[in-house]
């Protein structure tokens, strides 16, 4: 088995190129950017990728949304260590098969591939439990309550744009967009804006 690992930190790559050794029958290919993550990804015959959210020059989930676009298939595990539920949804959405924070028990990320790679998909307990739940407490008809202004502008938010960025898009004040969130929070039940773009991404709002 091949798997690539795209992080730019060496202990990490060390650490789980020993770890995995010791568990699976494979090989590590290591890249430390997403540039050289884009080329082995297309260029080598592998099995499984393991990719950090932060590379020096570029985002992992930008290298993710590449890889399958070039290749549906290819299972995708995001090692990161942010464990933020926003990011996990996110992951999901774009079709990685697996979220694993490296703040975590080493034993997931063992646990990740093996579900992948019987195409399935693996989150660990506590993020699972939380979408679950937010998915579960979220009210179909509170998005009724939505202007069309107000679609457009959740959407902006579940794509990573500021405020400052989302008003000239939708063609009003920075204010203008500001209270709106403010009035959506209310609407659907959210507390923060990261709650809003939870929910953005959640219901396939944001076009990632």
């Amino acid at each position: 088995m091949r798997i690539l690992m795209v992080d730019d930190h060496p202990i990490v790559v060390s650490g789980c190129r020993a770890m995995l050794a010791a568990e699976l029958d494979c090989t590590i290919i290591a890249a430390d950017s997403m540039q050289e993550g884009e080329v082995l990804a297309t260029s080598d015959a592998l099995d499984l990728c393991i990719i950090d959210l932060n590379l020096p020059d570029g985002s992992g989930f930008e290298l993710c949304k590449r890889i399958l676009a070039n290749n549906p298939d290819m299972p995708i595990v995001i090692f990161s260590m942010n464990d933020d539920l926003v990011f996990a949804a996110r992951a999901i959405e774009l079709g990685v098969a697996g979220y694993v924070s490296k703040a975590g028990d080493p034993s997931e990320l063992i646990a990740a591939i093996r579900e992948v790679l019987r195409n399935g998909v693996y989150l660990p307990h506590r993020i699972a439990r939380s979408l679950a739940f937010s998915r579960r407490n979220s009210s179909d008809g509170a998005w009724n309550l939505l202007s069309r202004r107000e679609i457009d502008i959740l959407r902006y938010l579940g794509q990573g744009k500021s405020l400052s960025e989302i008003a000239p898009l939708v063609g009003v004040s920075y204010k203008t967009v500001a209270n709106a969130c403010v009035i959506m929070k209310r609407k659907l039940g959210a507390r923060t804006s990261s709650d809003l773009v939870r929910l953005a991404v959640e219901n396939r709002l944001a076009v990632l």
